[in-house]
């Protein structure tokens, strides 16, 4: 069968690989090629190498020597990473980048540098910056747009900066909750993932990456980072080749086919084999197949890491060779000059060849001319006058609104506990009300996200933002400073102070990390704050919990007693006044959540895994949930025809009303379910959605079409397929069936 080839495939790569990759040759300008054929192998793998800049600083000053040696006498291609110390100002990264253009320019080829950075959610390392809300919740806004205005304010800002190649986005489809970088995910469903994904890339890359205020994207992490089996960071997965094929693969499919310059892979194994030493997926599929013509860079030391964490490898320089005849374009080191030593002497020894190391910097050269910096490689003056503008922090509030996702509003006393009157007496509690990083999760002006002293000073805290909103004498609040120390002092001062209280509001759920960092043993939210939750609800106070969280905390524990329930994911810079905006009704909630949201540690399933399964989803929450402040009803399904095929299309229309009394928005997503087919079907797969802002009382028809490409999958002999059958579509509580003949 085809998918043992691709495993055969995989491994020989591992134990042939000093065998030279048949790559397609990639169109360049015409200088390009003269220039390769100009340059001497050692010029060539300087090119390939990509060291950090924190690997050039000795107790926080810049080492300028060391920093010209790297350059001027082994050619490094490319730095990452930030100015030490503190986070630099516009000013700070002109003049580091500037040096080290100047020093690119005394090298023989006089080649510029590409200067690499995480600009994850906004522009992570500038300061006075504006951030974003992490994917997670851009993609509960289940509206594509605000996620294009975000990333192009990042790329003007990391412009500004004098950058011009950001990390992102990541591409990867969430469906392992444990994993630390779940919150820098669109969610657990690939349509999502691929609208949001390219609306990101064309937001960061616009027409064309040569003309301010644009930056080249990276896809990331190419492939299957997303669901290590353990949920620890940067561990092994296991994915079948039909669960690759239909549910990994099409988000990076799409944004190759839109253009995507750079490419990033996965630090982890798939199924035994490390992904950086996968010449099926890096070259076969990635370069020949699809036709990639970018760049691919490895994470952070992931050359290394064949030989050092996935034992692979030897040593570093078998490692090597191993990546680099996999695919691998440039290497981040990132701390020394181990790969370019290893990498000469294998060209010497005949173990990789010349053609390969030309197809990678044929690569690298490409995105640098197409970035204008073989033109300017400087910070760009002209560029500056798009940072910090006004309309940023309206963009990000807007996001962060759209974002909010109510997930419970009971009635009490014949009234919903939200939203809130703004003369209540409010009782705020929880180590979440005053924690900026726990707003800001990772990448947010440091790496972990943690230190709150180089936030701007406009960034509010939960506390402050309701304090803004209805008067400080209106706020009490007790907020434990860690997310596990919660102490019987506070908790007896919860008690004392919930009696002078009209509601309780519960700000909980994690603190900030990245990467390994974040590892966790398991999804339930801490003990202590579950025992603070139990305090409250002691106190017989109605109570609303906030949860703000890059990972759906487990709460089964303490649900029941919670009358009012906002998820606000990582809302970042205007969150905090999003969430007061929510709690206090000056903004009706739309937000869906974009996975499905546990119940159970030992029940973590998506929203669309095999038909059998339906009676085994038992989230606490459903993927594409969320409650609104009015009501909304459907009409029936209508369709222009019962019978789909490869001629016609298939035109759905369904009316959506507002028969509540408060004006709101509404996501409505269309699932269609494969009855019958020769591989499992999934319970229901999300096919399209849109997003509707309604009147009180108004009403609208919507317009979704479906052809062949909308029911097609991954079939046993990995061919992409659309069977004729019975078909379903749902949305909301209406059904309609329908015949697919192909």
């Amino acid at each position: 069968m085809k998918n043992w080839i691709l495993f055969i495939a995989a491994m020989l790569s591992l134990v042939s690989c000093h065998k030279t990759p048949q790559t397609k040759k990639i169109k360049v300008p015409a200088e390009i090629e003269q220039l390769i054929a100009e340059m001497t192998p050692e010029e060539k793998v300087g090119q390939m190498t990509q060291i950090t800049l924190g690997a050039f600083y000795k107790k926080n000053v810049l080492q300028t020597e060391k920093l010209k040696e790297y350059i001027v006498k082994y050619n490094i291609g490319s730095v990452l990473n930030i100015p030490k110390p503190g986070v630099p100002s516009i000013e700070k990264w002109h003049e580091v980048i500037t040096l080290i253009q100047d020093l690119a320019q005394e090298t023989r080829m006089k080649i510029p540098v590409i200067y690499g950075i995480d600009a994850i959610h906004g522009t992570t390392y500038t300061k006075n910056s504006t951030l974003f809300p992490h994917n997670i919740g851009l993609a509960a806004t289940g509206n594509p747009k605000i996620a294009y205005q975000g990333a192009q304010i990042t790329a003007k800002e990391v412009r500004a900066s004098g950058i011009r190649w950001n990390f992102d986005p990541v591409l990867g489809v969430g469906r392992q909750p444990l994993w630390s970088r779940f919150e820098e995910t669109f969610g657990e469903d690939p349509l999502m993932v691929e609208e949001f994904g390219l609306a990101t890339i064309k937001g960061y890359e616009g027409d064309d990456v040569k003309n301010i205020p644009n930056v080249a994207s990276c896809m990331k992490h190419f492939i299957g980072y997303t669901v290590p089996r353990t949920g620890k960071d940067r561990t092994p997965a296991y994915i079948s080749d039909i669960e690759l094929y239909n549910t990994f693969i099409p988000p990076f499919k799409k944004a190759v086919e839109a253009g995507s310059k750079t490419i990033m892979i996965n630090s982890g194994s798939i199924n035994g084999v490390p992904v950086h030493a996968n010449k099926y997926l890096l070259t076969d599929l990635l370069k020949n197949e699809w036709g990639f013509d970018g760049l691919i860079v490895t994470d952070w030391e992931d050359i290394l890491y064949l030989h050092k964490e996935h034992m692979v490898a030897h040593n570093n320089k078998e490692a090597v060779k191993m990546a680099i005849n996999a695919g691998i374009d440039m290497s981040m080191v990132p701390n020394d000059l181990s790969f370019y030593h290893d990498l000469v002497e294998l060209i010497k020894e005949g173990e990789v060849s010349m053609e390969r190391i030309d197809d990678a910097v044929r690569r690298i050269l490409k995105v640098k001319h197409e970035l204008g910096l073989f033109e300017n490689p400087y910070p760009e003056k002209e560029a500056v006058a798009h940072f910090a503008l006004d309309e940023y922090p309206k963009v990000a509030l807007q996001a962060a609104l759209e974002s909010m996702t109510l997930l419970k509003n009971d009635t009490l006393k014949g009234k919903a506990i939200l939203p809130l009157i703004k003369n209540t007496k409010v009782l705020l509690a929880g180590p979440a009300a005053q924690s900026l990083s726990s707003l800001h999760g990772s990448w947010s002006y440091t790496w972990q996200g943690t230190n709150e002293k180089v936030f701007p000073e406009s960034t509010l805290t939960i506390k402050e933002a309701i304090e803004a909103k209805v008067g400080a004498k209106n706020v009490n609040c007790i907020s434990p400073e860690g997310f596990h120390q919660v102490s019987d002092k506070e908790l007896k001062e919860l008690k004392r102070q919930a009696r002078k209280a009209d509601c309780i509001v519960l700000c909980l759920g994690e603190g900030s990390y990245a990467e390994t960092p974040g590892n966790i043993e398991d999804l339930e939210l801490s003990q202590d704050q579950i025992k603070l939750a139990k305090v409250a609800a002691e106190t017989g106070k109605p109570i609303v919990l906030v949860l703000t969280e890059g990972r759906p905390r487990i709460i089964s524990k303490i649900e029941q007693d919670i009358h009012g329930i906002i998820m606000a994911y990582r809302p970042a810079s205007k969150g905090a006044n999003a969430i007061a905006d929510v709690l206090f009704g000056d903004y009706n909630p739309s937000g869906k959540l974009p996975f499905s949201y546990p119940q159970f540690s030992g029940n973590i399933t998506t929203y669309d895994a095999p038909a059998r399964s339906e009676k085994y989803y038992n989230p606490q929450w459903p993927f594409g949930y969320g409650l609104s402040y009015t009501t909304f009803e459907y009409g029936n399904i209508q369709l222009n025809t019962d019978t789909l095929n490869v001629s016609l299309k298939l035109a759905v229309k369904i009316e959506v009303r507002n028969t509540g009394k408060v004006d709101g928005a509404i996501q409505t997503q269309l699932f269609v379910k494969d009855i019958v087919a020769t591989v499992i079907p999934p319970i229901r797969k999300l096919r399209k959605y849109n997003k509707v802002f309604l009147k009180a009382g108004e009403s609208k028809i919507l317009e979704f079409e479906l052809d062949k490409s909308d029911l097609t999958f991954i079939n046993p002999d990995l061919a992409e397929v659309a069977e004729s059958g019975e078909f379903e579509i749902q949305i909301a509580n209406k059904k309609k069936m329908f015949y697919g003949k192909f």
